[in-house]
């Protein structure tokens, strides 16, 4: 049993937790793909973000996925990083079901980032996530 401070894979090396806390939370492929554009100039970044916020932080027991999907997602988008936030939403559209997150979810982090981040940050959000839905067959056309 952890503690909050306690990292969930704390028996394991905090490279290896993070990547089963990268691919619980990223899925397979997505790390999969990552891990094959490591390079001698990235590759000591992709093991700093694997030790560090795929295990110290994500391997936390304190939160649970869910709400770091949406502190997340919400986090994303008021640095206005917008290919991390789409990421992200593929994930918590994707991730395991105790931890997935539904449109309806996704729609309301933006409603909220309308207001705390900007009508223009939630616009384009929005642009974002339809995409992604669309992509997935996820979005009902509204009626005429």
């Amino acid at each position: 049993m952890t503690s909050p401070e306690t990292p969930a894979n704390a028996s394991l090396d905090s490279y290896e937790g993070g990547l089963v806390n990268r691919r619980r939370v990223l899925g397979d492929a997505w790390v999969d793909k990552s891990l094959a554009n490591r390079n001698a100039f990235n590759s000591e970044f992709q093991e700093l973000i694997t030790r560090h916020a795929w295990n110290d932080i994500w391997g936390r027991a304190a939160l649970g996925d869910k709400t770091r999907r949406y502190m997340v997602l919400s986090m994303m988008l008021g640095i206005h990083a917008y290919e991390e936030f789409a990421m992200h939403v593929r994930a918590a559209l994707d991730g395991p079901p105790e931890s997935r997150l539904t449109p309806d979810d996704i729609k309301e982090v933006i409603m909220m980032a309308a207001i705390y981040c900007g009508v223009p940050v939630a616009n384009h959000a929005f642009g974002i996530a339809t995409g992604i839905l669309r992509e997935k067959g996820l979005l009902a056309d509204a009626p005429k």
